[in-house]
């Protein structure tokens, strides 16, 4: 009788969700992980999504074919689209085949689901399948908002604020958000955002962090040599002002430290030149980009990892995902960074924070490579106990639920 109770527990607590995202695995987005914890904890999963091709060469062949499959015990539909690549047009046709698939596939879908979950990357156009099964199905949408639009086209130089390529995704923008019965935003200050940009109610707005793709790495560490390293991953954009690093390090006193970078971007080619210029080979040194699994490795054997987000905008005053896999990780920050980025790192008190300003950097790396080992692995300590207090997978996905059963 008691075992009978709790399996009809279990059934009325478990919920059938669609979750839409134009990317999932094996593309490197912590969506599929945040869809495995959701079936882990026993709802029933089902993902809507494109062919694998962000980061790849073109659509992975093996997927080619490949409309449906199963991964940890959730249901993945691919819809075709353009491969992205290097040309503005090219992610265009991407963005614009993945809204017009999707939407396809809810027209002709007919299985109920109680709720849609959408994960809101770039573009927002992600979210118009999701509108239309709610508008559909008459269902609840949650929208996971990690990336705002249209600020992000705003910050990228994609388009200008003038241009009436904004003001259409501005409304767009806009409507879709409108539709969302609940919105969780990767950063407070989208809130902000939300209400005095998009003149939107934000009763229905809460904060969910977007976790790290990678918690747990029980490989072998990077082998990085003596001394004292520290590392820099993500993209090398301007937003990041990696200019930084080079001119920093041409300052730093103590010559047994190594700045290793991973990454790409548009100022890729900026930082090897400067490198160049500044005779900092063997003291600066590019890795090139890598999957967050085969960077894991560096962050395991890395001193300090150093984050930095130019204050421009409400996109930099949000958290960068970077700060959530350096916590994971166990890693004490070195962040050139203010807003909720900065917010974190102090309340985690597992770093610190400076000015962008390379004399400032060089000597808050100075004064990292001169505490003791004690010291380092205190703050890397507080950095992991605080992500998984209040960012980790299992955290977010939980979070999430609460939202789904509403």
């Amino acid at each position: 009788m008691i075992f009978t109770s709790l399996l009809i527990k279990c059934k009325i607590n478990e919920m059938k969700i669609l979750a839409v995202c134009q990317y999932y695995y094996p593309e490197n987005f912590v969506i599929y992980k945040i869809c495995e914890e959701l079936a882990s904890q026993g709802h029933d999963v089902t993902v809507l999504t494109g062919k694998p091709n962000y980061g790849y060469d073109g659509i992975i062949p093996e997927y080619k074919d490949i409309s449906y499959e199963e991964i940890n015990n959730v249901k993945v539909h691919r819809v075709d689209l353009v491969a992205r690549g290097k040309s503005r047009m090219s992610i265009i046709k991407n963005y614009l085949s993945f809204w017009k698939n999707s939407k396809k596939w809810v027209k002709k879908c007919k299985e109920k689901f109680d709720v849609v979950y959408s994960f809101s990357l770039s573009p927002v156009t992600i979210l118009s399948a999701g509108s239309l099964y709610k508008k559909k199905h008459h269902v609840r949408h949650i929208v996971h908002c990690v990336d705002l639009w249209p600020e992000s086209v705003l910050v990228t130089n994609a388009v200008k604020r003038s241009s009436i390529t904004y003001k259409i995704l501005y409304f767009w923008s806009k409507k879709l958000y409108k539709t969302a019965d609940d919105i969780l935003v990767g950063s407070p200050t989208f809130k902000d955002y939300f209400e005095k940009v998009l003149k939107l109610p934000t009763d229905n707005i809460h904060f969910a962090a977007q976790p790290s793709l990678v918690e747990v790495n029980d490989g072998l560490r990077k082998p990085l040599g003596d001394g004292f390293h520290v590392l820099y991953c993500g993209n090398l954009g301007i937003l990041q002002e990696t200019d930084l690093i080079p001119k920093a390090m041409k300052l730093v006193r103590n010559n047994k430290v190594t700045f290793h970078v991973i990454g790409m971007g548009p100022k890729t080619d900026e930082l090897k030149e400067l490198v160049n210029n500044l005779h900092l080979r063997g003291r600066v040194i590019y890795h090139g980009p890598l999957p967050a699994k085969k960077a894991a490795p560096y962050f395991k054997a890395c001193d300090i990892s150093y984050i930095s987000l130019k204050e421009d905008g409400y996109v930099g005053k949000t958290i960068p995902n970077k700060i959530m896999m350096s916590m994971a990780f166990g890693k004490p920050i070195l962040g050139v960074l203010g807003g909720d980025g900065k917010d974190v790192i102090n309340s985690a008190n597992c770093g610190v924070c400076v000015e962008a300003d390379p004399e400032k950097i060089a000597k808050a790396i100075d004064d990292f490579s001169k505490m003791n080992e004690g010291k380092i692995k205190e703050l890397g300590n507080n950095a992991k106990k605080y992500y998984f207090e209040h960012f980790s997978i299992k955290k977010v996905a939980t979070q999430i639920s609460t939202f789904v059963k509403k």
